[in-house]
């Protein structure tokens, strides 16, 4: 495994995804804790949606960027559609298929469109950039879900992982 995908999927600087999202019931991911703008389930859903249109891009899909902030975050029908268990499954598995891309070395340094916000012109990333900028949103994600979860009294998670 190399850092990259160790940065995305395992405990390279912080705990490791997995960890984070484990032992959360849904009525826990769903509350938000006093002066929190997000819940749990909040965050995940966002860095899916991140995640998701990452991979779009590196597979060649160039899906539009959002029109506004707001559709980078559930709506009350998304969180109804989908539960905790549903959507923390669906973001192992593209962490999965993210680290398979960062372990492509033949493929890391091919350029991808990456669309911009509206208005701006089209971007090109190389596979690799577009990765390391996929782990660093997760990153900063997901350490607010260890701030909520440590709010909520659930952190660390039962079998143990870091306390900090």
């Amino acid at each position: 495994m190399n850092e990259l995908q160790r940065v995305l999927v395992g405990n390279a600087a912080a705990a490791a995804p997995e960890q984070i999202v484990r032992g959360v019931s849904d009525e826990l991911s769903h509350r938000r804790p006093a002066g929190s703008p997000r819940s749990l389930y909040e965050e995940l859903w966002h860095v899916v949606f991140w995640m998701e249109i990452s991979l779009e891009w590196i597979g060649g899909r160039p899906r539009p960027y959002p029109a506004s902030d707001a559709d980078g975050f559930p709506t009350v029908q998304d969180m109804e559609r989908e539960n905790w268990t549903e959507l923390a499954r669906r973001f192992l598995r593209g962490l999965k298929q993210a680290a398979k891309a960062a372990g492509n070395a033949a493929r890391l340094e091919t350029s991808v469109e990456c669309p911009s916000v509206p208005g701006e012109p089209i971007r090109a990333m190389t596979v690799r950039e577009q990765l390391e900028n996929l782990a660093a949103h997760n990153s900063y994600h997901l350490g607010r879900m260890v701030l909520l979860r440590q709010m909520l009294g659930a952190w660390p998670p039962e079998g143990g992982g870091f306390t900090w």
